[in-house]
């Protein structure tokens, strides 16, 4: 966890205003079958592509935890895309504020969308990381639709609904509510966990309800606790790990899981937790809300290998130095007294790169246990940390 992982769940609240725009109309072409979207999987586990918005090319996410298609605030002033109604909006994190605009044209793959609105976002840039996002490509576009998304090749497609491309193991799938929320239900423990929203734009695994996995009593490690963004801001959950989860015949082996306040977003949206793309991103994936199915298949590459902290320091990276954003609860850094706020110029004698990210010290906050890692204060302090197992 050498980089702080992120939630990009936004559900839009659909306004009663009228917007005086086109009524939206979808085509879906005749070989979409053959229409593959190539995608970047972010450090989040997001669907990250490029794609054309009123005629512009456009850095955009595939986010089915977002009910309406929604643009940023900054693309739409580039574009000269005129707010007629505002609103606000629940989002993880916190409310936040939006407008509707007229839409000219969106393209997804093999479909597209003409007239219609678009929804004006003013979300907090940390939601999405370090790669800004302009664009937000939701269940409004995506629901009357297969969705198949390769995680293994990196690309996804829209098919007709009812088709199915591929075999595996199958979940029901519906849309529920005004925000038309992807709901799905698995076991775990003793109990059938419904409903969960499916949001392949949660950089997550798995998020519980405190309520929810007390019931549960599923076996798993300590608890600690680790922080978000949302398009609201920042949020704090409880963390554990799960060894196993039973997927239907599928298993999928150390699943991170969070567990959110009764009064968190997953409850107020009356469900009890998201699935989320870090635990998509092992399987090949359908959603079809229509047909009433969500297929997985397991990924060639086998299990994907947890990025467990070792240190409990969740840090961002600012310019040449790292600052500590959360320090996890029971870790190594909690024990030495390390605080939110500090910031690191120099890991075992190496500055911190600007591309730091992708450099060989990157590593050292999930470094083997036992290892002592030297870290040198951007006060002119030098403090050692012992890496240590501890949820």
């Amino acid at each position: 966890m050498r980089l702080l992982r992120t939630l990009i769940l936004l559900l839009l609240a659909v306004a009663s205003f009228p917007v005086q725009a086109a009524t939206p109309a979808d085509y879906l072409a005749a070989d979409s079958e053959a229409r593959w979207v190539s995608f970047e999987l972010t450090q989040g586990s997001q669907i990250r592509f490029r794609t054309l918005l009123n005629g512009r090319w456009v850095d955009a996410m595939l986010d089915t935890g977002v009910s309406d298609t929604a643009v940023s605030s900054r693309f739409a002033k580039i574009a000269g895309m005129k707010p007629l109604v505002r609103a606000r909006a629940d989002a993880i994190g916190g409310g936040i504020g939006l407008s509707w605009a007229a839409l000219e044209r969106v393209e997804v793959g093999g479909l597209v969308r003409t007239g219609g609105r678009i929804a004006i976002i003013d979300a907090d840039p940390r939601a999405t990381g370090a790669a800004a996002v302009d664009l937000f490509v939701g269940s409004d576009l995506l629901a009357g639709h297969a969705l198949e998304i390769d995680y293994a090749a990196q690309r996804f497609r829209l098919l007709p609904s009812g088709r199915m491309s591929f075999r595996g193991v199958t979940l029901p799938l519906r849309l529920a509510g005004p925000a038309a929320l992807y709901l799905t239900e698995l076991s775990l423990g003793t109990r059938t966990q419904r409903p969960l929203i499916v949001d392949t734009g949660d950089g997550a695994m798995m998020t519980l309800t405190r309520a929810a996995w007390r019931g549960s009593q599923a076996e798993a490690g300590p608890l600690t606790t680790a922080i978000a963004y949302g398009m609201g801001g920042q949020v704090e959950t409880e963390l554990t790990v799960l060894s196993e989860l039973r997927i239907a015949t599928l298993t999928a082996r150390d699943v991170e899981l969070r567990i959110e306040p009764d009064n968190g977003f997953s409850a107020r949206k009356g469900a009890v937790g998201r699935i989320g793309g870090g635990l998509l991103r092992r399987h090949r994936v359908l959603l079809d809300p229509r047909a009433g199915r969500m297929i997985l298949a397991a990924a060639p590459e086998g299990e994907w290998p947890l990025n467990r902290s070792t240190s409990g320091l969740m840090v961002a990276q600012d310019g040449e130095r790292l600052k500590v954003l959360h320090v996890m609860r029971g870790s190594p850094a909690a024990v030495g007294g390390w605080r939110a706020g500090e910031e690191i110029c120099g890991v075992d004698g190496s500055p911190i790169p600007a591309a730091y990210s992708a450099s060989a010290i990157a590593g050292w906050s999930i470094g083997a246990p036992g290892r002592v890692v030297q870290l040198a204060l951007c006060d002119g302090g030098m403090r050692s940390l012992k890496l240590a197992r501890f949820y």
